[in-house]
């Protein structure tokens, strides 16, 4: 039986530039490959694959679970405000997120982080 070791999301872009400008300014990814139309970023043991699209942009979500989640916020809070933000909030299923809009992508975003359980 084989071992998965990572997932990553592939996600079209209309202005890949931006795109990879979002991860690495807000979430301090690091390019691990940067072509004209194909760029991988990656943070940890994460990578995102972004591509030029040139074509109409399906729909994508993807989940990115983090600690300090609220750190996290309030460290990108006030560089988002052209983008579509749901801010942070406490799920019935025991995570707390929020979302945002993935620039010049037709792509939302789930940043949470699990609720500890209370003793």
């Amino acid at each position: 039986m084989y071992k998965a070791l990572y997932l990553s999301p592939m996600i079209p872009s209309s202005n890949l530039k931006e795109t990879v400008s979002f991860f690495i300014a807000l979430f301090q990814f690091k390019i691990g490959l940067d072509d004209p139309s194909y760029t991988i970023v990656y943070k940890d043991n994460l990578t995102i694959h972004i591509s030029q699209s040139h074509g109409h942009l399906n729909g994508l979500e993807f989940y990115l679970e983090v600690d300090k989640l609220d750190e996290l916020w309030n460290s990108v809070k006030d560089k988002l405000s052209k983008l579509r933000v749901r801010e942070p909030f406490n799920q019935d299923y025991g995570m707390r997120e929020f979302h945002i809009e993935v620039p010049h992508t037709n792509s939302i975003m789930f940043v949470g982080q699990e609720i500890e359980p209370k003793k």
